[in-house]
Protein backbone atom coordinates (compact mmCIF):
# COMPACT_ATOMS: atom_id res chain seq x y z
CA UNK A 1 0.00 0.00 0.00
CA UNK A 2 1.11 3.66 -0.85
CA UNK A 3 1.86 5.68 1.88
CA UNK A 4 2.31 9.49 2.25
CA UNK A 5 6.10 10.78 2.66
CA UNK A 6 5.36 12.90 4.90
CA UNK A 7 2.81 11.68 7.46
CA UNK A 8 2.83 8.16 6.61
CA UNK A 9 -1.06 8.56 6.01
CA UNK A 10 -2.61 4.99 3.63
CA UNK A 11 -3.29 6.70 0.15
CA UNK A 12 -5.43 5.38 -2.74
CA UNK A 13 -3.40 4.57 -5.86
CA UNK A 14 -4.39 7.61 -7.98
CA UNK A 15 -4.94 10.21 -5.11
CA UNK A 16 -2.63 13.79 -6.05
CA UNK A 17 -2.79 15.24 -2.15
CA UNK A 18 -2.68 13.75 0.97
CA UNK A 19 -6.10 13.39 3.11
CA UNK A 20 -4.25 13.74 6.19
CA UNK A 21 -1.41 16.32 5.71
CA UNK A 22 -2.64 17.80 2.41
CA UNK A 23 1.12 17.33 1.07
CA UNK A 24 1.57 16.87 -3.23
CA UNK A 25 1.35 13.36 -4.08
CA UNK A 26 2.54 14.48 -7.70
CA UNK A 27 6.14 13.66 -9.41
CA UNK A 28 7.84 12.42 -6.32
CA UNK A 29 11.29 11.85 -5.38
CA UNK A 30 12.47 8.49 -5.38
CA UNK A 31 14.19 7.22 -2.58
CA UNK A 32 18.15 6.73 -2.70
CA UNK A 33 20.96 5.63 -1.10
CA UNK A 34 24.39 7.09 -0.34
CA UNK A 35 26.65 6.82 -3.76
CA UNK A 36 30.00 5.05 -2.73
CA UNK A 37 33.20 7.25 -2.84
CA UNK A 38 34.61 7.73 -6.24
CA UNK A 39 37.70 5.38 -6.89
CA UNK A 40 39.62 8.53 -8.51
CA UNK A 41 39.80 11.99 -7.75
CA UNK A 42 38.74 14.00 -10.46
CA UNK A 43 40.19 17.28 -8.85
CA UNK A 44 43.38 16.63 -10.84
CA UNK A 45 41.50 16.60 -14.11
CA UNK A 46 39.99 19.91 -13.82
CA UNK A 47 41.21 23.45 -14.53
CA UNK A 48 42.03 25.21 -11.64
CA UNK A 49 39.59 28.51 -11.17
CA UNK A 50 39.64 31.44 -9.80
CA UNK A 51 36.69 30.82 -7.31
CA UNK A 52 34.49 27.75 -5.89
CA UNK A 53 33.02 25.17 -7.73
CA UNK A 54 31.42 21.70 -8.15
CA UNK A 55 32.08 19.05 -10.50
CA UNK A 56 30.30 16.20 -10.76
CA UNK A 57 32.27 12.72 -10.45
CA UNK A 58 29.55 10.04 -10.56
CA UNK A 59 26.18 9.80 -11.68
CA UNK A 60 24.25 11.60 -14.48
CA UNK A 61 26.31 14.30 -16.10
CA UNK A 62 29.76 13.15 -15.32
CA UNK A 63 32.18 15.93 -15.98
CA UNK A 64 29.29 18.70 -15.63
CA UNK A 65 31.08 21.57 -13.85
CA UNK A 66 28.72 24.30 -11.30
CA UNK A 67 30.78 27.48 -10.68
CA UNK A 68 29.39 29.11 -7.51
CA UNK A 69 29.01 32.83 -8.42
CA UNK A 70 26.77 34.29 -6.46
CA UNK A 71 25.85 34.73 -2.24
CA UNK A 72 23.37 32.12 -2.58
CA UNK A 73 22.19 29.02 -5.37
CA UNK A 74 19.61 26.75 -5.06
CA UNK A 75 20.01 23.51 -5.82
CA UNK A 76 17.20 20.75 -6.92
CA UNK A 77 14.68 19.36 -9.51
CA UNK A 78 13.00 22.41 -9.94
CA UNK A 79 14.13 24.11 -13.24
CA UNK A 80 13.78 27.18 -11.53
CA UNK A 81 16.61 26.11 -9.15
CA UNK A 82 19.94 27.80 -9.81
CA UNK A 83 21.94 24.50 -10.26
CA UNK A 84 18.97 21.89 -12.17
CA UNK A 85 19.69 18.15 -11.37
CA UNK A 86 17.26 16.63 -13.28
CA UNK A 87 16.51 13.33 -11.76
CA UNK A 88 13.87 11.87 -9.34
CA UNK A 89 16.37 10.94 -6.58
CA UNK A 90 16.98 15.04 -6.41
CA UNK A 91 14.28 16.81 -4.37
CA UNK A 92 12.22 19.87 -6.08
CA UNK A 93 14.53 22.26 -4.10
CA UNK A 94 17.17 20.00 -2.62
CA UNK A 95 19.50 22.30 -0.43
CA UNK A 96 21.16 25.36 -1.02
CA UNK A 97 24.73 27.01 -1.20
CA UNK A 98 25.44 29.86 0.44
CA UNK A 99 28.87 31.87 -0.10
CA UNK A 100 30.05 33.86 2.67
CA UNK A 101 33.50 35.55 3.88
CA UNK A 102 35.31 33.15 1.51
CA UNK A 103 33.45 30.28 2.94
CA UNK A 104 30.53 27.91 1.14
CA UNK A 105 28.35 26.35 3.35
CA UNK A 106 25.71 23.50 2.35
CA UNK A 107 21.97 23.59 3.93
CA UNK A 108 19.45 20.79 3.29
CA UNK A 109 16.37 22.05 2.99
CA UNK A 110 14.06 19.22 4.15
CA UNK A 111 15.35 16.67 1.09
CA UNK A 112 13.32 13.17 1.14
CA UNK A 113 17.18 11.72 0.50
CA UNK A 114 19.12 14.44 2.03
CA UNK A 115 22.21 15.94 1.86
CA UNK A 116 25.29 14.09 2.18
CA UNK A 117 29.23 15.62 2.82
CA UNK A 118 31.75 13.15 2.73
CA UNK A 119 29.25 9.89 2.89
CA UNK A 120 27.87 11.92 6.13
CA UNK A 121 24.20 12.96 6.03
CA UNK A 122 24.35 17.03 7.22
CA UNK A 123 21.69 19.98 7.60
CA UNK A 124 23.92 22.42 7.14
CA UNK A 125 27.83 21.96 6.65
CA UNK A 126 31.18 24.40 5.60
CA UNK A 127 32.26 22.82 2.82
CA UNK A 128 36.33 22.19 1.88
CA UNK A 129 38.20 21.78 -0.84
CA UNK A 130 37.79 18.12 -2.30
CA UNK A 131 34.75 17.58 0.02
CA UNK A 132 32.64 15.04 -1.85
CA UNK A 133 28.84 16.28 -2.18
CA UNK A 134 25.87 13.96 -2.73
CA UNK A 135 22.57 14.96 -3.88
CA UNK A 136 20.79 12.15 -4.83
CA UNK A 137 22.42 9.82 -7.24
CA UNK A 138 24.94 13.09 -8.39
CA UNK A 139 28.09 13.02 -6.37
CA UNK A 140 29.91 15.93 -7.11
CA UNK A 141 33.65 17.08 -5.68
CA UNK A 142 33.46 20.89 -4.01
CA UNK A 143 36.66 22.84 -5.28
CA UNK A 144 37.40 25.82 -3.75
CA UNK A 145 38.94 27.52 -6.77
CA UNK A 146 41.89 30.45 -6.40
CA UNK A 147 44.39 27.44 -5.32
CA UNK A 148 42.57 26.92 -1.82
Amino acid sequence: MRRCARCGEPLDEHGETCPKCGSDLTDPTAAFGAVPAAEREISAEIAPAEGPMLVVRKGPDVGETFYLDRARLTIGRDPECDIFLNDVTVSRHHCRLLFDGGEVTVEDTDSLNGTYVNGVCVDRAVLCSGDALQIGRFQMVFLSGGGG
